[in-house]
This record gives structure tokens, sequence and C-alpha cells, in this order.
């Protein structure tokens, strides 16, 4: 962390987007920079795309980055919308490589979402656990206890009645098939029924695009944790790979180890 600021990139399957941010707000300091993701989305790549971001901005600094895979020190597990070569690939070593041996953090795209919701968004008047969900082609999951992180939980995975919850209750699932908002809403309640049996939590926070349309669904469903919708949207992954890097020790920013 360099002066309460940190640099944080958001790799997504359509657009890689970094910008510089406030540590102590979680607020752009300045205007994102966004570069089509290249297709092949290969690690070497989306590498060079995210050195030019950085380059454009500027910043010498440590760098967090979100990828939408399971990472495990720094190892990518597996590979959503990116190519399929991600897997196996030490992602932190790639990426402290191409962008001059500096410290690199490298997480899973919704746990940085989830950190940023939980420390500036919807999560951060929260005492207890706060489980951030978002609802896209699938369902990306984050869960925090007090702002500690609980990384790589993947709950869209998670069976629930037969099917994945993701096969159930992903904003994909009410495109796909034509739902209305009253049908999907009883798809996500189930699902949500089942993730706080099992996890209790005090808050969850709803993610994803359509959660922009929250007044249509969230309003419908019928768990007993409340719900709201995510405050911080398309900057969330950016300011929570920059936390990411203020959050790591000293020796975790010099070596990229990420927490």
């Amino acid at each position: 962390m360099v002066g309460a600021r940190g640099f944080g990139v958001d790799v997504g399957g359509s657009g890689i987007k970094g910008a510089l941010v406030d540590l102590t707000t979680g607020e752009l300091v300045e205007e994102r920079i966004k570069i089509d993701t290249p297709h092949p989305a290969t690690p070497e790549a989306v590498a060079a795309t995210v050195t030019e971001i950085v380059a454009r901005a500027g910043w010498d600094g440590p760098v967090g980055i979100t990828l939408p895979s399971v990472v495990t020190a720094g190892i990518a597990r597996t590979a959503a919308n990116i190519d399929p070569s991600w897997i196996g690939t030490d992602a932190r070593a790639l990426f402290a490589a191409a962008l001059g041996g500096r410290g690199v953090v490298v997480l899973n795209d919704a746990d940085a979402a989830g950190l940023a919701e939980d420390r500036f968004g919807a999560g951060k008047d929260v005492d207890g656990v706060v489980v951030l969900l978002t609802f896209g082609t699938g369902i990306g999951s984050a869960i925090l206890h007090h702002g500690v992180l609980l990384p790589n939980t993947e709950l869209g995975h998670l069976e629930v009645d037969g099917k994945e919850a993701e096969h159930r209750a992903a904003s994909s699932i009410k495109e796909d098939k034509g739902l209305s908002y009253k049908e999907w809403a009883a798809e996500v309640t189930r699902v949500l029924r089942r993730f706080e049996d099992l996890l209790w939590p005090d808050l969850f926070i709803a993610g994803g695009g359509i959660s922009r349309k929250h007044d249509k669904w969230i309003p419908r469903l019928e768990n007993r944790t409340p719900v709201v919708p995510a405050a911080l949207l398309n900057t969330a992954g950016i300011v929570g790979a920059a936390l990411a890097t203020g959050n790591a020790s000293p020796n975790e920013r010099e070596t990229g180890i990420a927490p």
C-alpha cells in the first residue's frame, strides 16, 4: 500500500478493467481503464493486457488482480469465461513477471467484490457473517466474518434439491427459461434457504447485473435472512483487488503471495 492507495485490476470475460483506488474510502482516484478481454483469453494474452492497463495508469506499486477462477497459493485452479489453459497456471508468478517483478496478489473475482462490499458497500455496517452472491451466468460467492474472507467458497455449485444452485437461480436461468421475476425469485428463495441453513449469515448481498433491478425481485424473496442489493456494482472487483494488496502482510506484498 502506498499512501493509502492501491491498484486493482478486474479480469472479466468481456473486459479487463483497472484503476487506482483510495483504500480509505473505496473510491476510484482516477477514471478506470478498460480494454476488451483478448480472445482467446490465454494467460499470456491476459497478462499482456493487465500490463498495458497498469502502464497506462503510470502505477509502479503492488497490484491486485481478480480472476474468474478459484485461486489457491496464487495458482488458478478453474477457468470460467477465460481460456482453459489457465487451469494449473501460477497466475501470481505470471503477472509478477509481466509487471517487472513487483508484488502481486491474485484472488477470485467474487471474493474481491465481497471484500469491497463488506468494507465500503452494502455490508459495511454489518457485524457478523456477510455473504455476497453474484447472479450472472452462474452464481459467484464470497463469505466474510468481521471483514475476514473465507476464500474460494463456490456456493453456486452446491446441490439444492437435486440441482446445482446456479442451475436453479443464476440470472442466466431466468433468461434462458423465460421466467418471470416471481418465478425466478421462488428459485432464488430455495437456494438462499439452503445457504442460510448451512451458514446462518447475518446478511446476503445480491450482486451481478440483475441486482440493478432489485426492486423487481428482492421484495419477493421469502428466506429469513435480510437480502440487500450490492452498492458498488461494476467497481467492486477493482476496489476489492486493490484492498487485497493493502491487506497483505509486508512479505506478501513483496513476494506477491495471495492472502
